[in-house]
């Protein structure tokens, strides 16, 4: 039931937030829409706040599946992008919001996990150390996740496969190049 519960809140406030601003939605008037009451979401969460964290920690897990190689990472920033249009009343909700640094946590945390594996993947047959490694991907997260908020601030007007085509242009070989560059420091 409590699974189920958490689930019920987290898809009224997804709903509520195409109606109004994230930042407007009270304890109140979510559990009188999903029909609980306070005590129940106090029971799952603290706030707003820790629902919208709980939302965007539970959708995360499914988004990326196994798009973590060099050959398919542009598909994991798909899956980015398609979730973030799927919900895109609600990601636009929390963008113009104080919940603003949980997306922001979110799309690191993917892209991060994304981004990783396939830095670990390239310097494979590198002498390159875990610290430069999380450094290489941790700089592209960083570039990546500003891209996307740029877009998310924009309005999402751009097309996700023009703006991952984009980026692939841009980066195709980096990650390899920076792992190389580092590997040659290191043996220096």
């Amino acid at each position: 039931m409590s699974d189920v519960t958490k689930k019920a809140l987290a898809h009224t406030l997804k709903e509520m937030a195409s109606r109004m601003p994230i930042d407007r939605i009270t304890v109140s008037q979510l559990c009188l829409q999903c029909g609980v009451n306070r005590q129940t979401f106090y029971y799952h969460f603290r706030d707003i706040n820790d629902l919208v964290e709980f939302i965007f920690d539970s959708e995360a897990a499914s988004v990326l599946g196994n798009q973590k190689t060099y050959t398919t990472w542009q598909n994991g920033l798909q899956d980015i992008f398609g979730y973030v249009l799927e919900n895109q009343d609600f990601v636009m909700s929390t963008y113009h919001s104080r919940n603003r640094e949980q997306l922001t946590g979110y799309l690191l945390a993917r892209t991060k996990v994304l981004l990783a594996a396939v830095v670990r993947e390239v310097s494979s047959d590198l002498k390159i150390s875990e610290e430069d490694q999380d450094f290489i991907s941790d700089f592209y997260k960083y570039a990546f996740v500003g891209l996307v908020l740029d877009w998310i601030g924009k309005g999402m007007k751009e097309e996700p496969a023009e703006l991952g085509e984009r980026i692939e242009l841009v980066i195709q070989g980096a990650f390899r190049d920076a792992a190389e560059r580092f590997s040659s420091s290191e043996t220096l």
